[in-house]
């Protein structure tokens, strides 16, 4: 797992307890992982022009791009990238300089762009491009490109979001016990 981290300009990626990151990810610069969270394989995630926070049992999945946006005169803080708890990242995402909320799931290929806010208990459909300073309302469905608001989730939906974090920390714990 080592190989899967650099440092960028002394600042090196904080990684909490009981984390998987697969070989072939890359964590560069100022990062946190959160407890029982996973990176899988060929992810890519540069907190070096800002930071990243990925918060506890969220997984990051396969070809996953995460990045930020640099501090400026036009934006003084710039937008780190933050990710709550209990939040599933599916294949190939892109997300840039968004603040995600917790339980949410992001489905494969979408793309969450600058000052884009996710709130908690959201589903994202495969596909979806969330533009810039977009909000998100929790409890809903968002598909399409550009997103639209498509409906309330069901209760089952809502569990679910949980679900398919406990689903990837246990899939984690396997390839940590290997």
């Amino acid at each position: 797992m080592q190989t899967a981290l650099s440092a960028f300009k002394g600042v090196s990626p904080t990684i909490q307890e009981n984390t998987y990151i697969a070989d072939s990810a890359r964590l560069v610069g100022d990062i946190t992982l959160g407890q029982d969270s996973s990176v899988w394989h060929m992810v890519a995630a540069r907190g070096d022009v800002n930071y990243i926070r990925i918060g506890a049992r969220t997984n990051i999945q396969d070809g996953t791009v995460l990045h930020v946006t640099r501090r400026s005169e036009h934006l003084p803080a710039g937008l780190p990238l933050t990710i709550g708890d209990d939040v599933t990242i599916g294949h190939k995402c892109m997300l840039h300089g968004c603040k995600l909320g917790n339980r949410i799931l992001v489905g494969m290929g979408a793309i969450i762009m600058d000052g884009a806010i996710v709130q908690d208990d959201v589903f994202i459909g495969a596909g979806t491009l969330v533009p810039p300073n977009k909000t998100l309302e929790s409890g809903y469905l968002y598909v399409g490109n550009p997103m639209q608001k498509k409906r309330p989730l069901k209760d089952a939906e809502i569990k679910f979001l949980k679900q398919s974090a406990i689903n990837y920390v246990e899939l984690k714990n396997e390839y940590l016990s290997q």
